[in-house]
């Protein structure tokens, strides 16, 4: 059974900065992307960043040049580095990542996070 298990989420303040992590356990064959989306109250779930099993990342808009993302492939973890933090980044944070659980599977499944809070104050 795949988990992923998100965790450095917290309270900080306008400008601060945090670090969250993304760690994927269970009979894992490779994974593929991996992502970090966020949720806000009313709002939909937004794609934050994504990085491929080859390093390539994508950002929104919102979050360019104020977080980077990173994975540790052998570590099978993914990390969200949040930095000058605002209060509108206040939102559930969720790992999302693309598995194969064999090597035989034609397609990778998606699998989802639990989900970290992180709250900005101004």
């Amino acid at each position: 059974q795949v988990q992923l298990v998100e965790s450095g989420g917290g309270l900080v303040q306008a400008g601060g900065s945090l670090r969250l992590s993304c760690a994927a356990s269970g009979s894992i064959f490779n994974i593929n992307v991996m992502a970090w989306y966020r949720q806000a109250p009313g709002k939909q779930r937004e794609l934050v960043a994504l990085i491929t099993d080859g390093a390539i990342t994508n950002y929104a808009d919102s979050v360019k040049g104020r977080f980077t993302i990173s994975r540790d492939n052998a570590k099978k973890t993914m990390y969200l580095q949040m930095s000058s933090l605002k209060p509108e980044d206040t939102a559930v944070y969720y790992c999302n990542a693309a598995i194969r659980l064999t090597w035989y599977e034609s397609s990778p499944k998606n699998y989802w996070g639990q989900g970290t809070q992180v709250t900005v104050s101004s």
